[in-house]
C-alpha cells in the first residue's frame, strides 16, 4: 500500500464522521447526527460526492456513503468535515454487512451510483442490484424507499432492468441517456470521479429509480441466472 493511501486510512480513524465496521448502531443512528430526519445511502460510494452532493441539497436529511476503501472515503469524510456538514457521515465496510448496521425501516432511500458492473465471469451475483442484495435491502429500508441506479455500464443497466421486470417491481423512473433531452434534475447532476472516467466507453449515463417493496421470490432466482447465462459464458 502507497504511503498516501496509509496516511489516508490513519487520518479516517481520527475522523467523528467515519465509522469502520461499527457495532450495535441498528436503530441509534439517531445519536449520531442527533436527530430524528430521514437516513439516505450511497453504496459503494467512492470519494462519496454523491453522499456529499445530496447533503448539500438537502440539509434537512442525513446521508452516509458505504466502501470498504478507506482511502477513497477519506475524500468525502475529508470534504463534509471542512464545510461543516452534520447530516453526512461514512461507514467504512462490505456492503453485504448492511443489515448489521441498520433497523427495519430506519433507511428511506438508496442511491447506487457508478458501481462495479462486474462483467467478468460468474460475478453477476456481486452485482448490487442483484436479488440477494435487493433482500439485504429490504430488510432496512421503509416500506416506500426507493433505489436509485446511476451508472455508465449498459451491460448493468439492462441487466437491473430484467430484475425490475422479473421480479414485477415498481419502476419510477427509467432513462437510457440522462444528459440527451436537457437539463437534468439538481440529483443526478451531481457527478462522481468515475462518471467523468467514462470507463464503460459509452459516453452515455443511464437511471432507474425503483421500488423493492414487494417478496422477491427465491425461485426465481434461477431463472435469472438462465437468463443471463451466455454472459457468463462469454466472460469466462
Amino acid at each position: 500500500m502507497g504511503q498516501k493511501k496509509l496516511v489516508r486510512f490513519n487520518e479516517i480513524k481520527t475522523f467523528d464522521n467515519v465509522l469502520e465496521f461499527p457495532q450495535d448502531m441498528q436503530g441509534r443512528w439517531n445519536t449520531f447526527f442527533k436527530n430524528d430526519q430521514p437516513i439516505t445511502l450511497e453504496l459503494a460510494c467512492g470519494k462519496g460526492e454523491y453522499a456529499v452532493g445530496l447533503g448539500r441539497l438537502y440539509p434537512e436529511r442525513n446521508f452516509i456513503g458505504i466502501d470498504i476503501k478507506g482511502n477513497r472515503i477519506w475524500r468525502g469524510a475529508k470534504t463534509a468535515l471542512e464545510q461543516g456538514m452534520t447530516n453526512v457521515g461514512f461507514i467504512r465496510s462490505h456492503i453485504d454487512k448492511i443489515t448489521d448496521y441498520f433497523a427495519p425501516g430506519e433507511v428511506s432511500e438508496i442511491w447506487i451510483t457508478f458501481p462495479d458492473p462486474q462483467l467478468k465471469g460468474a460475478r453477476m451475483k456481486k452485482r448490487l442490484t442483484y436479488p440477494r442484495f435487493l433482500r439485504l435491502y429490504q430488510q432496512i429500508v421503509t416500506p416506500e424507499a426507493t433505489i436509485n441506479l446511476k451508472t455508465d455500464s449498459p451491460d448493468l443497466y439492462n441487466f437491473t432492468k430484467a430484475v425490475i421486470d422479473l421480479y414485477e417491481l415498481e419502476v419510477l423512473a427509467d432513462d437510457d441517456n440522462i444528459y440527451a433531452n436537457g437539463p437534468v434534475s439538481p440529483e443526478l447532476s451531481i457527478k462522481t470521479h468515475y462518471e467523468g472516467l467514462d470507463i464503460a466507453g459509452s459516453n452515455r449515463i443511464h437511471y432507474l429509480k425503483f421500488k423493492i417493496n414487494k417478496e422477491l421470490p427465491l425461485e426465481k432466482d434461477a431463472v435469472l441466472k438462465q437468463m443471463f447465462a451466455h454472459q457468463e459464458d462469454i466472460s469466462e
